[in-house]
């Protein structure tokens, strides 16, 4: 890509030869590879890797965290960078980092945003990162130089650190005046990763718009627009511990970060992010595909019906859209997925009601966004038509949703009494069962100058957490309503109320695309059930149990969590009866359900599951059969099943062992299941005669009563072909008797990994498993953590000689033992890493303690030497620890059985250490706990111990007299 190192860019307004976004890019990116050496990488995928504490990548650092961190396996590519420059997307919604409810509100914020960075890790330092920056800015840029400010950290006494001179200095050798070089405290230009681990003060380069020969120094960090940062230059050289302390890196390195975004607008001569080339085509685009008033760039009060605030929203949101779901990040129910969803579906909000275009108007912006940043991201380019169709099918599903929500608003409100507040009842139930984001639900009541009791509905909230994390009061709220009595169930069957037909649980097909689709149901409300008596009417607001004449509702059972989702009254699209639980009894399938309006037997109503949660229970439980199945056949046939769990989030599977599953056995579990995966094997399902059933070979049958018939389920064998005659299929594939649900191929499990597995009593072994993109994600950590634990074992195959280097070290084997065994990662990778951290553990605790005793060897020497043939000891001594001190005591009697020794030990902290120990010839008379009693008193500190040894502490203030003390106690003892 031909890249001018200088072009005429005028300083008039106007675009007329001023450098188009991509050619800023790429000159950024030749600028560092071609004169200054850097390797030029492409920008990570926004789902962080193997760092479960972010939600997406929201920094150009972020791939670099090992590096920073000491964590890169020495021989990995990671490690032998030493200058790297690149273009990062990022994403800032959820979490920390949160724009997202600022976005569209001013003309600077974005959810997605690009950083250009340069990186030296432990190569050059603040010279030339300040002399590349001010090169780049003012020769290649040819930013003017008057208008450009410097900010370097001016010092934090607290933190016993002085002002970084050093950078200073350097701006004003490469000619920055002193007048435009200011410095600013901690808040301001510090930078920390963390709570604990790399800093250091960074220098801010700032640009003032308005120029023209004044001095705008006292407007820099003032959040003036006029005067805005365009680069942050990071230079890590300490690194934060634990105890808030700083400790110098023993490598320095340098991080910066300029928003692209920032730098066009400054170099197109603009005032505003959205008027720049990076985003004029996605709002002309949005221009021609809604047909309103055009963009203006109006804020607050002057735009009028928030038109221009729509246009940056959709503008900016279609570009996080594209980056995220090019990178793996699907909308959907948690985590960085249920952020996407919320971003999605405030844009379509936006696209809908403000801008009043129609259905489609964001997917047919996807080619204007791979227009501008294709050149850039290429995999943008290969993704475009996956893009337009998820985004195309999230907003049919979603604007649906919005069109009943409103007219359920609106219906509400004016049936609500003036001056109160909006039901919490219906709002929970847009929230939870449309998947109405709050601040959604409050932008509309907003608008019509109604609010919502925010504690009430957060009280709902509450409620359904535990509920959902299976707390005892909920078990009992939903067993009083679903549970029928044995008295009800007489009632109905005298009454001759049929059982529920539940077959169209199964009405589900694959689309021509390979997506699920599951076919709605249609029902007549037979009876309710409340306070265990069945009703035939139940008012607005109680909770009820429904039984329907038939259902596609999955009750719980078979070890599979129920569906959820929700009924409509047929002819009242607009009330949602949220359906939060579903149980089998006695043939009856009773829904739980909160009435919003009064529900009667004989309504008639429509049916909608949760389709990401039954997806999600269809996936994992053909993976706990695929698991059944991979256990037998790696550990022998007579592993039997003892129990399982299916729900959307994990499945667990109980099963007889003769001992622990090792790591072998459970890597090759993994790899029997994932071998099926890539096969994409049918699932074949079929209801049979249970006598039938039962004499096929190699059958998996729990044991429970089953139905009459029963339906089979095979993993690539067709059920006709598994109860032929002398078949023995059912012994090289999955065969099993089960009503739940599952996938029609195995393909769109994706993977499978085994996150947990443990004895529950002696013979029987419990596993936790999870699939797809939770389990992608589970090896990724697994990865960054071998890799964390590579790196200890090295440091510590250097044995350094300092104590408090090997208490570091063995403080390090100990956190991250903690963080391996909460962490969800491939189990056998655990047991690895758990065995290298034993050992890595004790060879840690012994060295400590060698050198310990090497230490207590040469003071114990010195102090005999000093007091030759006393029959006491009592003196000071410099020691790290109690546990040292002891050692020289104890050192001390040996060498000298027939004397009596305490030692004092003062610490920076000010507290003082006390040992001691009391020749045998001595006792009783003379006692080791009393006499370290009356010197830790003196002090006003504690001790306890033996009659032969004792140690204890106080402070360093009462330290001469407790000398005095120890000399008096011990003569008038002796």
């Amino acid at each position: 890509l031909a890249v001018p190192w200088r072009w005429r860019c005028s300083p008039r307004r106007g675009n007329a030869g001023c450098p188009p976004a991509g050619q800023v890019r790429a000159a950024f990116l030749r600028f560092f590879q071609e004169r200054h050496g850097h390797r030029r990488l492409p920008s990570a995928p926004v789902r962080p890797r193997g760092d479960p504490r972010l939600l997406f990548v929201n920094a150009g650092m972020n791939q670099f965290k090992p590096v920073f961190l000491g964590t890169a396996h020495p021989r990995s590519e990671l490690a032998q960078h030493r200058r790297v420059v690149n273009s990062q997307k990022c994403v800032r919604a959820g979490g920390k980092h949160n724009d997202l409810e600022d976005v569209g509100r001013d003309t600077y914020h974005h959810t997605f945003f690009e950083m250009l960075g340069n990186w030296s890790f432990g190569d050059y330092f603040k010279e030339e990162a300040c002399s590349m920056a001010w090169e780049l800015l003012t020769e290649v840029y040819e930013i003017p130089r008057d208008r450009l400010y410097v900010t370097y950290f001016g010092g934090d006494s607290s933190l016993g650190l002085s002002a970084d001179e050093e950078c200073r200095d350097v701006w004003l050798r490469l000619g920055v005046p002193a007048s435009h070089v200011l410095p600013f405290p901690l808040k301001d230009n510090f930078w920390e990763m963390g709570d604990t681990g790399p800093c250091g003060p960074c220098t801010e380069i700032h640009y003032d718009h308005v120029g023209g020969g004044r001095n705008a120094a006292a407007l820099v960090n003032q959040g003036s627009p006029d005067v805005v940062e365009i680069w942050n230059l990071v230079f890590m050289q300490y690194s934060r511990e634990v105890e808030g302390n700083l400790l110098p890196l023993p490598q320095h390195h340098v991080d910066t970060g300029m928003g692209l975004e920032r730098l066009v607008t400054v170099l197109q001569h603009k005032r505003s992010n959205y008027d720049t080339d990076l985003f004029t085509p996605i709002l002309d685009a949005i221009h021609k595909g809604c047909g309103g008033p055009r963009y203006q760039g109006l804020v607050g009060d002057a735009d009028v019906g928030r038109v221009n605030m729509a246009y940056r929203v959709v503008a900016d949101h279609v570009r996080t859209l594209c980056v995220c779901i090019t990178d793996g990040i699907y909308p959907g129910l948690s985590g960085a997925e249920l952020v996407l969803r919320r971003i999605l579906r405030r844009a379509v909000r936006f696209c809908s009601e403000v801008l009043h275009a129609p259905p489609g108007l964001l997917a047919s912006l996807v080619p204007t966004v791979v227009e501008v940043l294709g050149d850039a991201y290429p995999e943008l380019t290969k993704n475009a038509d996956q893009i337009m169709d998820i985004v195309n099918e999230n907003e049919a599903a979603f604007l649906s949703s919005l069109e009943r929500g409103r007219r359920i608003i609106e219906r509400t409100v004016q049936q609500m009494e003036p001056f109160t507040n909006f039901p919490t009842e219906v709002a929970w139930s847009l929230y939870g069962n449309l998947g109405f984001p709050l601040d959604l639900i409050d932008l509309m009541l907003e608008e019509k100058g109604i609010s919502l009791d925010s504690a009430a509905f957060n009280e709902l909230a509450l409620e359904d957490a535990k509920r959902k994390a299976g707390g005892p009061q909920a078990g009992h709220l939903e067993d009083s309503n679903t549970r029928l009595d044995v008295h009800s169930l007489a009632q109905l069957r005298s009454n001759n109320v049929p059982a529920t037909d539940d077959s169209p649980k199964y009405a589900y097909t694959l689309g021509q695309h390979g997506q699920y689709e599951f076919s709605p149901c249609q029902a007549t409300v037979l009876m309710l059930y409340r306070d265990q008596s069945l009703q035939k009417e139940v008012g607005a607001g109680q909770r009820c149990g429904v039984i329907l004449d038939r259902t596609n509702f999955y009750a719980e059972q078979g070890g599979q969590a129920s569906d959820q989702g929700y009924m409509i009254r047929l002819g009242q699209q607009d009330i949602l009866f949220p359906v939060e639980s579903v149980r089998l009894c006695g043939g009856y399938v009773i829904h739980e359900v909160t009435a919003v309006e009064t529900l009667r037997a004989g309504d008639q109503v429509q049916l909608f599951v949760d389709e990401a949660q039954r997806l999600a229970c269809m996936t994992n439980h053909t993976a706990t059969h695929l698991l059944n199945f991979a256990l037998r056949h790696v550990l022998g046939d007579n592993t039997e099943q003892r129990g399982s769990h299916v729900t959307a989030e994990q499945l667990r599977f109980d099963f007889d062992t003769k001992g622990p599953v090792t790591v072998e056995q459970l890597q090759q579990v993994e790899q029997v299941v994932q071998d099926v995966i890539k096969r994409n094997e049918v699932v074949h399902m079929a209801e049979v005669p249970l006598t039938l059933a039962r004499r096929v070979q190699g059958l998996r049958a729990v044991d429970e009563g089953y139905p009459d018939p029963v339906r089979i389920v095979s993993l690539g064998v067709p059920v006709e072909s598994v109860l032929t005659r002398d078949s023995e299929a059912a012994m090289q594939t999955s065969v099993e008797l089960c009503c739940g649900t599952h996938l029609l191929q195995t393909g769109a499990m994706e993977d499978l990994t085994i996150i947990n597995e443990r004895q529950l009593v002696k013979g029987i072994s419990r596993v936790i498993a999870v699939t797809g993109g939770q389990a992608k994600k589970a090896r990724e950590v697994g990865q960054c953590l071998a890799m964390e634990v590579d790196s200890l074992s090295l440091r510590m195959k250097q044995r350094s000689t300092s104590i408090p280097e090997m208490q570091k070290l063995s403080k390090e084997v100990g956190q991250l033992t903690k963080v391996l065994a909460s962490t969800a990662v491939p189990q056998w990778q655990r047991k690895e890493l758990q065995t290298i951290l034993k050992a890595l553990q004790r060879t840690a605790n012994t060295a400590i303690k060698k050198l310990e005793m090497q230490q207590a060897a040469e003071k114990a020497q010195s102090l005999l030497a000093k007091h030759c043939n006393q029959p006491v000891i009592i003196d000071t001594v410099p020691a790290d620890s109690l546990s040292i001190l002891m050692k020289v005591v104890n050192q001390l009697c040996d060498k000298s059985p027939g004397t009596s020794v305490l030692l004092l030990s003062p610490q920076v902290s000010g507290e003082v250490l006390c040992a001691c120990q009391v020749s045998k010839n001595c006792l009783p008379v003379f006692s080791a706990a009393d006499w370290a009693v009356a010197v830790c008193t003196q002090m006003e500190g504690k001790a306890g111990g033996s009659p032969i040894v004792a140690k204890g502490s106080g402070n360093a203030k009462g330290m001469q007299g407790a000398l005095t003390t120890a000399l008096e106690f011990a003569q008038s003892k002796l």
